[in-house]
């Protein structure tokens, strides 16, 4: 497997799987949270928090062993690549705080293909109406055939439909995750994963193997937001975790897109409130791609039959 990753990015991202549970517990505290948290120095990190755990932490960065590493990615057939490295994905540098290093399952070579083209990124409720569903599932499938990169994150909802519909539509979709890139979550969608694993690309900046905690899925919603030129809402709730990744969309000056819902449902007054606030108008498929390429730059292919 190929990683083009350099030893100090290697150590500081596995730095911060190391610490995940003490960030989990100080995230968790709202009087003790700590802004730029993820663009810290190693030491900066340790000491913000760290507390007793500090000495093990700088045990760990000290016995810290790059081949070591590696052979573990080989292991669980993941690439990775680093902010210093060619094929790293430069819109993420856009975002305050880009991960250091990126883990990638698919292959990085994939990963540069998927978004050597504007990108979407689409996201929406986890606890999905049916008509977002379909709506979700429609713009996949459509995306997909006009071999737009379409990024979501494998969630329960409107992520899992949306990555269905692009698999569905011949595409290669873009998941990225909370967790290790290869670790299937929610576990009810571990087929899912491995058809966008073997189709597509999987990629996440916590290495294999690390399970997901309540801060990295914010976390998770910048990079998609970074990997894109335009976010699109298919369903978002007063409190919802897609109006954090528009919310990063907005701060790195990309596009956000909203698919209307209804004015009576409160799955949708979050992102209904967005289009109030004068975001982009999504009813389907062929206005992502206007945003995208420019009107009449792309079209999408007639279903076969």
């Amino acid at each position: 497997m190929a990683c083009d990753v350099c030893a100090d990015c290697l150590r500081r991202s596995e730095l911060v799987a190391h610490l995940a549970p003490r960030i989990a517990a100080l995230l968790d505290r709202p009087d003790r949270r700590v802004p730029g948290l993820l663009a810290l120095s190693e030491h900066d990190l340790i000491e913000a928090v760290a507390g007793s755990s500090a000495p093990a932490a700088r045990r760990f960065l000290e016995r810290f062993d790059r081949r070591a590493a590696i052979a573990r990615l080989d292991a669980a057939r993941v690439e990775a690549l680093c902010g210093h490295a060619e094929a790293y994905p430069a819109s993420l540098h856009r975002l305050a705080d880009p991960p250091v290093a990126l883990y990638c399952t698919g292959g990085t070579d994939r990963l540069a293909e998927l978004i050597a083209t504007p990108a979407v990124t689409v996201v929406g409720s986890r606890h999905a109406s049916p008509y977002a569903l379909e709506v979700a599932y429609e713009l996949g499938r459509c995306l997909g055939a006009a071999r737009v990169a379409v990024v979501s994150g494998l969630a329960l909802g409107v992520d899992a439909a949306v990555h269905r519909g692009v698999l569905d539509g011949g595409g290669e979709p873009l998941a990225v995750l909370a967790c290790g890139p290869d670790v299937a979550y929610p576990r009810r969608h571990r087929g899912l994963h491995e058809r966008v694993r073997e189709r597509g690309a999987v990629i996440a900046e916590l290495p294999p193997g690390t399970r997901p905690f309540r801060w990295s899925f914010p976390a998770r919603n910048r990079i998609m937001a970074g990997l894109a030129n335009l976010t699109v809402i298919v369903e978002a709730a007063e409190a919802s975790g897609s109006l954090i990744t528009a919310a990063f969309a907005e701060q790195i000056g990309a596009d956000v897109g909203v698919v209307p819902g209804r004015v009576t449902s409160l799955r949708s007054v979050g992102s209904n409130r967005l289009l109030r606030d004068g975001a982009q108008v999504v009813l389907g498929a062929e206005d992502v791609l206007e945003a995208l390429f420019g009107p009449g730059s792309l079209s999408i292919p007639e279903a076969d039959g």
